[in-house]
């Protein structure tokens, strides 16, 4: 049996807080020699062994895979959405490069959110109802009678990546009917119409191989704008890792019940997904209840999850990338992957809690070019600072460039502390307009919400 190796040269493809998360985790992994970042940003490349390379289109599948070539990398890595969307797993698989990341057919568990309820449906996943249409008229007359049964209002979403304008959280019937209405004249060919759950949320996410689920270790974002959790959804406004109200053993049994029925449905349908499976989940006094897949590591919850690892991802990553995920007791393949990793990955001890910084304007239209004060001084207090957001200016320092800017991570003993080391390292930093929760990890669950959809404003 073979053992795991680790990549001595891996291409991140994304310039974002995930992966500069990434970049930060897997350049200091032992064995591995350069990470390459595309389009990347001035602030990952300043991380020790990586370089980047600008100018690279992450939605172009063949300019992707000829930096992968150029750079003779060992494992690519993609992080956002869109380009699995976009085909550029395909491609690098088609080019004989090993790629963590699925193809864009299995992707569809997120860049269509119908699909994603059709696989729930398969296997039966518990998943909030609902129903798919691609007129206004039903959709309207569905989403009344679905809020006066509930009582609760109704979610209406975008099948598709909707770039920042596709979901609505829904009061009553009316809100429903208008946001279908802007919905559909802003150019939607499919919305969904969910009921609305409420309840602590939780993000699962696992490496997967398209057999095989290792989980990581689970988080809780924060989705609205505002503190009580007011305010529009987001991308994510914080998020902290682990949770007081999921243990590690519940966790295994997310992973067992959700993410490798997923995983063999979509093998059964010649889909293999390779790569981060996010799910999304409500949890109910009935137990977990999933309201949405990603197909890639979330942001920000890599910013919280990927600094308590103790032990290296990336050969996790490039057995994985190649199918052969160690097995374990939650097996669902037939026994043949790489064998010497444990089933779940060794975490440090204590919390960790991410704020995010926002934009001037987030999230529905932000403002660039803010100049950034106290980076320097954050840094000193021994936050963590992702860049999400940024560009470097010609005297030297930063500036926005994003919706999410920066996310900024405190490590403590408990959340308590990790909360406090968190905020000195946020109250450091300042620029004209900053946006910022200051309630992340403090108030308990937040009642759970649809994220912002893939594509959003970051």
């Amino acid at each position: 049996m073979s053992r795991l190796v680790m990549p001595t040269r891996i291409l991140i493809v994304g310039g974002g807080g995930r992966e500069h998360a990434l970049a930060w985790k897997l350049g200091a992994e032992p064995g591995v020699n350069e990470i390459v970042v595309t389009p990347g940003s001035d602030a990952i490349a300043a991380e020790p062994r990586v370089r980047r390379v600008a100018g690279v289109d992450p939605l172009d599948p063949a300019a992707v895979v000829a930096v992968a070539r150029e750079r003779a990398v060992e494992l690519v890595v993609v992080g956002p959405e869109a380009p699995l969307a976009a085909g550029v797993a395909d491609a690098l698989a088609d080019a004989g490069i090993p790629v963590f990341g699925p193809t864009a057919a299995a992707a569809r568990i997120e860049s269509s959110k119908a699909f994603c309820h059709e696989i729930a449906d398969a296997t039966d996943i518990p998943m909030a109802r609902a129903e798919t249409f691609d007129r206004a008229a039903p959709a309207i007359a569905h989403a009344r009678a679905e809020a006066r049964r509930s009582g609760r209002g109704v979610v209406i979403k975008d099948d598709g990546l909707a770039a920042g304008k596709g979901v609505a959280v829904c009061d009553d019937g009316d809100e429903a009917a208008a946001a279908i209405e802007t919905l559909f004249a802003s150019g939607s060919g499919l919305l969904v119409v969910e009921e609305r759950l409420r309840g602590p949320e939780a993000s699962v996410i696992a490496i997967c191989d398209g057999q095989r689920a290792i989980a990581l270790p689970a988080a809780r974002d924060h989705k609205r704008l505002l503190d009580g959790d007011a305010g529009p959804n987001t991308g994510g406004m914080g998020a902290y890792s682990p949770l007081g109200d999921l243990s590690e053993e519940e966790v295994e049994r997310i992973v067992a019940t959700i993410h490798r029925p997923i995983l063999a449905e979509l093998a059964r349908r010649g889909t293999p997904f390779r790569g981060f499976l996010y799910a999304g989940l409500i949890l109910t006094e009935r137990g977990p209840y999933l309201l949405e897949c990603n197909a890639r590591l979330g942001d920000p919850e890599a910013q919280v999850i990927l600094p308590r690892l103790a032990s290296a991802i990336g050969p996790l990553l490039l057995a994985a990338a190649r199918g052969r995920l160690p097995d374990g007791d939650g097996r669902v393949g037939d026994g043949d992957g790489d064998g010497d990793a444990p089933d779940r990955l060794a975490v440090l001890p204590g919390t960790s809690v991410g704020i995010v910084l926002a934009a001037a304007g987030y999230p529905e239209s932000p403002r660039r070019g803010d100049a950034i004060t106290g980076l320097n001084d954050a840094a000193a207090t021994g936050a963590l600072v992702f860049h999400a957001g940024t560009r470097r200016t010609a005297e030297g320092g930063f500036e926005t460039d994003g919706g999410r800017v920066l996310t900024v991570v405190g490590r403590g003993s408990d959340v308590a502390a990790a909360r406090i080391a968190a905020e000195r390292g946020a109250d450091a930093i300042s620029w004209a307009g900053m946006q910022r929760r200051n309630d992340i990890a403090s108030t308990g669950a937040p009642e759970a919400e649809p994220a912002a959809p893939a594509g959003a404003a970051r």
